[in-house]
């Protein structure tokens, strides 16, 4: 048998019952019954208030605290985070819709996306929320949509800088990109923007995603106010709004560590003090989606069936990357590596073996966990992912081979 894949740290977030793990206060087993089908994705509703909490408590007061839509867009999550943040962000005319529903201002509500239609940017400045514009094509349409409406555009632009957030997951700024306004070529564009006599408010200056280095966080946003310091200078108006990003990340595999909030929040409360002195009516808001909900989610499925295949064994479940992709590794890993897996009805089961979890599609990319220690599990038993709260459900190909969707529930 193939050797196992180095153990995850033990699961801490959700209580473990009689065996068996609760979400929000349910026991697994019951929950199941509750939502009536396998599978499915369950959001822990106190996981997030709570995870809100913890960086409210970490973050200096001025600092505005912004939801990434396109972490998660389920509606029900969207709208019990709308009440404890300070504002949306949505990256496409449907998350604008699922934004507006919650009854949030629009005026806190922007809008970001290298590819923005005429479409969805005439339903922005028509609904009042901030458009953050991404190319010189973009700013030209605001201002012809904003005129042919009689609205003036709420409007922001977004600048691809020319560094990036080191460690990052993700690489959304630095070198060329799809996203954003290149900085040398912002001054350019900023001066356009006044000609056509829109009111730039800011500037939104992202570079990475899902960083667990909290010194590197620290120095990229330093050098982001930086940039917009700079840039505000070729404004053609005041600076108001600053969103810094955010890449803030969770741990998903062996040997990784939660990041450590507290040098974060000083190294903001210095950036905020040089905004307020040199942009004093900015305000500086962090956008985060990840690691707001990421940890709150599990996905689960059920075991369908127990094969050994040349001594290795097999648990077939009714889900697999159709309604999971990160997980089978096949969401922007390199080398794939398992998420953190449980049998959730039998989760401190003694007898324990080295197996691999599988789904029902006709592909060998459709793995949940490769060669994984687990307690031994029997057909109709639970498979739990963890770290599934975000970038789950909405960033899967639901339609490949034709299987039923999955259910996602708010506990």
């Amino acid at each position: 048998m193939s050797s196992t894949k180095p153990a995850h740290a033990s699961q801490t977030l959700f209580a473990v019952v009689d065996n068996c793990l609760q979400v929000g206060g349910i026991s697994l087993t019951r929950l199941a019954q509750r939502v009536g089908r396998t599978p499915f994705y369950a959001y822990d509703r106190a996981q997030v208030t709570e995870r809100v909490r913890q960086l409210r408590a970490h973050l200096p007061s001025g600092v505005e605290l912004h939801y990434s839509i396109k972490a998660n867009p389920m509606p029900a999550l969207v709208q019990h985070l709308a009440g404890q943040v300070d504002g949306l962000d949505v990256a496409s005319g449907g998350e604008l819709k699922v934004a507006l529903d919650t009854g949030v201002d629009p005026a806190r509500i922007s809008f970001a996306g290298p590819g923005k239609s005429d479409a969805e940017l005439r339903q922005a400045v028509a609904a009042g929320v901030c458009v953050h514009a991404e190319s010189e094509r973009e700013i030209r349409a605001i201002a012809r949509i904003g005129a042919e409406l009689g609205i003036a555009p709420l409007l922001v632009l977004r600048i691809n800088p020319d560094f990036e957030l080191k460690g990052s997951g993700m690489r959304m700024g630095g070198g060329a990109k799809q996203f954003g306004i290149d900085a040398e070529e912002a001054p350019r564009l900023l001066k356009l923007a006044g000609a056509l006599g829109l009111d730039v408010l800011g500037f939104h200056i992202f570079s990475g995603s899902q960083s667990l280095k909290a010194e590197a966080i620290v120095e990229t946003q330093a050098r982001t106010v930086d940039l917009a310091i700079e840039l505000a200078r070729a404004s053609p108006s005041p600076v108001r709004m600053l969103n810094i990003g955010g890449g803030f990340g969770i741990p998903y595999f062996p040997g990784e560590a939660r990041l450590d909030l507290a040098p974060i929040g000083a190294g903001l409360a210095l950036q905020l003090a040089r905004v307020r002195e040199a942009l004093p009516q900015a305000a500086l808001s962090i956008e985060l989606g990840r690691y707001l909900v990421g940890e709150a989610g599990i996905y689960v499925a059920r075991v369908i069936d127990r094969k050994v295949s040349r001594g290795q064994v097999f648990l077939v479940t009714d889900g697999g990357l159709h309604h999971h992709l990160a997980a089978s590794g096949n969401f922007g890993q390199v080398i794939r590596k398992n998420y953190p897996v449980a049998i959730g009805n039998r989760v401190e089961a003694h007898e324990r073996e080295t197996v691999s979890v599988v789904g029902p599609l006709c592909t060998p990319l459709d793995l949940l966990a490769e060669r994984m220690e687990l307690p031994r599990a029997e057909v109709g038993d639970l498979v739990v992912v963890f770290q599934s709260g975000a970038y789950g459900l909405s960033a899967s190909p639901g339609g490949f081979l034709s299987h039923p969707d999955a259910v996602e529930v708010l506990v």
